[in-house]
């Protein structure tokens, strides 16, 4: 159920303790402008593998400007900051589920917490102050399933968790990067295509995306009912992944009638799967072949529309540089996808750099981390724009 107006302030400020809060501008109930802090509470030595951690509760957006709470992690390097502030790394995890308590602070995703805690730490080791949302309805707060792989709102809630830490910490720059795998890498390049417009008062220096989720909204329409079943993991995982998807397209656009498309069957599962993280969403839908969940085809011009509205990775707009990750070996992700993705950028004029690797989903290696230490070099060394 989606939690609206009033009540949802009224939860926020509920969130409130009295242990080690910093001070920060606005109260709950009267301040639900977007980026705005609810509440920023210091946590002990060794949460998310940090000596300096910080859970944040903050405001920001649907797709369709509804003013939501949502949760995320700040992590800061020890010591005094450096003249002009310590400056930020976005971190935007990967596939975790659709219902609270599934984001990046405490559950596991497709990408492990423990490899995600060690990304964090190497950029706090950097120098960079870290956060992390756990994205809109995966957190602290009920605000409905999560709309996975909804571009819009995994920006909205990167870019104002960047807002709220700047509110709440002065020592924190103006200049910032993102950073994300799988999904996080979807929405760090959505991130980056909307904060010129979202936070043009910030320097943005650029974004790593390590296997991406993209032009998967080009498959979805080729589904209906005459989809066989997937046998094993694989398939319970593909089946888990296009559920997600469209309970978040039900959520958010609920002019496409989506339960129209489906089967009672279909309908069943997409209703249960709004509050449980990935692992109880795959096995909702083991056994189940996926032209079971459809009543009819989801090629029509309608369809198309919602869902390319819905996910889309823009290939042109940018204003900072890209470093590309991809795994050529990744069945997640599949790499013809990737190697499209690529190929739009290069014809569109994107300042974008590709290092590819033979691993599976998101595994990162040699070149790769030597090309992850030279963008952080590069963004490091360059002052910040007044």
């Amino acid at each position: 159920m989606r939690v609206l107006g009033g009540w949802t302030r009224a939860l926020a400020a509920a969130t409130i303790s009295a242990s080690a809060l910093l001070s920060v501008p606005g109260a709950p109930a009267q301040a639900a402008a977007e980026g705005t802090p609810i509440t920023v509470a210091a946590q002990p030595a060794g949460w998310r593998g940090a000596a300096n951690g910080y859970s944040v509760d903050y405001w920001t957006t649907r797709s369709n400007g509804e003013a939501v709470p949502a949760s995320g992690a700040l992590m800061l390097p020890e010591g005094p900051a450096p003249a002009g502030g310590w400056p930020i790394m976005a971190y935007d995890h990967g596939t975790s589920g659709l219902g609270p308590g599934c984001g990046g602070q405490s559950a596991s995703s497709v990408f492990s917490r423990p490899q995600e805690d060690a990304i964090l730490q190497y950029f706090v080791d950097k120098g960079f102050a870290v956060v992390a949302p756990d994205l809109l309805g995966l957190g602290r707060f009920e605000t409905g399933p999560h709309p996975y792989l909804e571009l819009r709102s995994e920006a909205t809630a990167t870019i104002d968790l960047v807002k709220a830490a700047r509110a709440a910490r002065p020592d924190l720059s103006r200049s910032w990067a993102v950073t994300g795998f799988s999904q996080g890498g979807h929405a760090a390049l959505g991130t980056a295509n909307l904060q010129s417009a979202l936070a043009p008062d910030l320097d943005f220096r650029g974004t790593i995306a390590v296997d991406p989720s993209s032009d998967v909204e080009k498959l979805v329409p080729l589904g209906g009912p005459y989809f066989p079943e997937i046998p094993g993991t694989s398939g319970a995982m593909i089946n888990g992944f296009v559920v997600m998807m469209f309970a978040g397209l039900r959520e958010t656009h609920p002019e496409l009638d989506l339960d129209s498309y489906l089967t009672p069957l279909g309908t069943s599962i997409l209703d249960e799967a709004g509050s449980k993280c990935f692992a109880d969403i795959a096995k909702l839908t083991q056994g189940v072949a996926l032209g079971e969940l459809f009543s009819r085809p989801l090629g029509d011009p309608r369809f198309r529309a919602a869902i390319d509205t819905y996910m889309t990775v823009p290939t042109s707009g940018y204003d900072a540089p890209i470093l590309l990750l991809l795994n050529a070996a990744d069945t997640v992700v599949p790499s013809p996808l990737h190697a499209a993705l690529a190929a739009q950028f290069a014809a569109n004029g994107v300042d974008f750099a590709t290092v590819v690797g033979m691993g599976q989903h998101t595994e990162l290696n040699p070149e790769m981390w030597t090309a992850i230490e030279s963008f952080v070099a590069r963004v490091l060394s360059t002052p910040t724009q007044p």
